[in-house]
């Protein structure tokens, strides 16, 4: 059974009153019998136009959320609103107002491309199929092939075609470039962006840093059931340059290096399969690298890199907890 102990969405005044186009989640939790998918408490306000994205470690609750976003999870705990809808019940009112691209994909083989279209948009007005077959036809999608000889990419683009035809103000995308090669995904990021500039809402979730850093103007950290940071694109690239990892001849000595290394300018200092990787007080690195340059018997780096982080690296090193 659906209940809510938190305020009803749709009754708030004033700044707080959800829109058409936003998502508003108040006091969210969730458990799947003893395990926590998602912390009680969990809150987030996502306004009306532009790229949200959505990152975190396998097991952090992103998926979660976003079914429960539009209905597909039964609600327990907290109150949710999307495009100034209240959830409730089955969550079908949202569904009529939002499309949904799951992050698991449950294809019929014997279908082709074109008769999935027809079935996923059949409660759409016509031309949302007229638009999911040129999105999908300027991926390269063979629409009279059936899907059971599709590769997994293939299939990624078929629902990612179909989701973004309705004509709606909010879009949820679950990992949506997964097993896409760079190619393929730069194509998605263009249609996304498109959308968005246009003023449709979309939460994107992802594992990729560079395609949110690229398509995001917000990105909400997902860990373990909550979150754990909510930042402005801008500022999570500002953090990112930050960060410096030196690799050191196998031959020098660690514990000298470290001892080199360490200074007012160092922020925190960590090592890990040869590579010392340090958060710097300043987002330039050229004073830090002039007093390394200086610093007398220290061998110099065979290798400098600075401002790349894998997802995982950002979250070790600026949040501080695992993530794959």
């Amino acid at each position: 059974m659906t209940t809510s102990t938190a305020p009803h969405p749709g009754g708030a005044r004033g700044a707080n009153a959800p829109r058409e186009g936003t998502i508003l989640v108040r006091d969210l939790g969730h458990r799947f019998g003893d395990k926590t998918a998602l912390e009680d408490g969990l809150e987030l306000r996502v306004e009306a136009g532009g790229v949200v994205g959505l990152l975190g470690p396998n097991g952090s609750g992103k998926s979660t959320l976003m079914r429960l976003l539009v209905g597909l999870v039964p609600l327990e705990r907290g109150a949710i609103s999307v495009d100034g809808v209240q959830l409730e019940k089955d969550g079908l009112e949202v569904r009529r107002r939002v499309t949904y691209a799951p992050g698991e994909l449950h294809l019929y083989g014997e279908l082709t491309g074109e008769e999935h279209l027809r079935v996923l948009l059949r409660a759409r007005p016509a031309a949302a199929l007229r638009r999911a077959r040129e999105t999908a036809e300027e991926l390269g999608l063979p629409l009279k092939r059936r899907v059971r000889g599709y590769s997994h990419g293939m299939k990624r683009q078929l629902v990612f075609a179909a989701a973004m035809a309705p004509s709606v103000r909010v879009r949820i995308l679950d990992e949506i470039s997964e097993g896409l090669d760079p190619a393929k995904r730069s194509q998605i990021l263009d249609h996304i962006e498109h959308d968005a500039a246009s003023g449709t809402t979309i939460l994107l979730s992802s594992h990729h840093l560079g395609e949110v850093d690229r398509a995001c103007q917000r990105i909400v950290f997902l860990s373990a059931g909550r979150i754990i940071a909510d930042e402005t694109a801008e500022a999570v690239r500002a953090r990112a340059a930050r960060v410096l990892k030196l690799r050191f001849p196998e031959s020098a000595d660690g514990e000298a290096v470290a001892a080199a290394l360490q200074g007012a300018d160092v922020e925190t200092l960590s090592r890990e399969n040869g590579v010392f990787r340090l958060v710097l007080e300043d987002e330039d690195p050229r004073p830090f690298l002039g007093r390394l340059a200086a610093a007398e018997g220290l061998p110099a780096p065979l290798s400098i890199e600075h401002g790349r982080l894998s997802l995982r690296e950002l979250y070790r090193s600026l949040y501080g907890v695992e993530g794959t």
